[in-house]
């Protein structure tokens, strides 16, 4: 069955839940509307909506440096109490975070931290690129607009798939941890650091490098 965007609104209404995950629990319950809702409860992601306005000054700054010294991170996540911080689950999703960052190397955290300038120089060169193909001038715009998401599904953490389970987002594992926890929780920033950035050296994957040193 095909998601309207008026199904997903009306979940959206209903549930406080974000536009992707009510698209995704209409999805997987087959359009059905009170199905979603409590697909959206059991994951806690209608809850987590509501605790994203309270304010989160405790948290961790998490370290991790690939086998070798050769990438290294430092993210900041908030939580709200320092008893919170110190739980099990948060430290996990803290380094599950910082593991992210290493093996996806994200510029900003969030769509929205995403200079004007950077997305208007994206989108003029995916508007070039399409009318080089010879694409029609009035579908340009629609195949900029979708490049774009490409773009933020790359370089946007929260936006990005999670290396460990990539039919979820950093973004929906956060609502997640959100609600399970009970807490508001925030990345903040991070900073990654790869050795001879910016020098001329051999291409390596340090995505499946990360993932091998997970499953180890």
């Amino acid at each position: 069955m095909d998601v309207t965007t008026d199904m997903i609104k009306s979940l959206r209404e209903k549930t406080g839940a974000g536009m992707m995950d009510c698209k995704k629990a209409l999805t997987e319950c087959g359009g059905d509307l009170e199905k979603s809702v409590v697909w959206l409860r059991e994951k806690g992601m209608a809850s987590a909506a509501k605790k994203a306005s309270r304010v989160a000054a405790e948290g961790l700054v998490e370290a991790y440096i690939h086998a070798g010294g050769r990438i290294g991170v430092l993210v900041e996540v908030n939580i709200e109490t320092d008893f919170a911080a110190a739980s099990a689950e948060f430290k996990g999703f803290v380094k599950d975070v910082a593991m992210q960052i290493a093996a996806m190397n994200p510029k900003w955290v969030t769509k929205e931290e995403v200079p004007a300038a950077v997305l208007d120089a994206e989108r003029a060169i995916y508007r070039t690129e399409a009318l080089n193909e010879g694409k029609p001038e009035k579908i340009v715009d629609r195949i900029a607009d979708g490049k774009l998401a490409k773009f933020y599904n790359d370089n946007c953490l929260l936006e990005q798939a999670f290396i460990r389970d990539d039919s979820t987002t950093i973004g929906s594992l956060l609502k997640e941890k959100i609600a399970k926890i009970g807490e508001n929780i925030s990345i903040r920033r991070f900073v990654r650091f790869e050795m001879g950035e910016g020098l001329q050296k051999k291409e390596e994957n340090f995505a499946d490098e990360v993932m091998k040193q997970i499953k180890n």
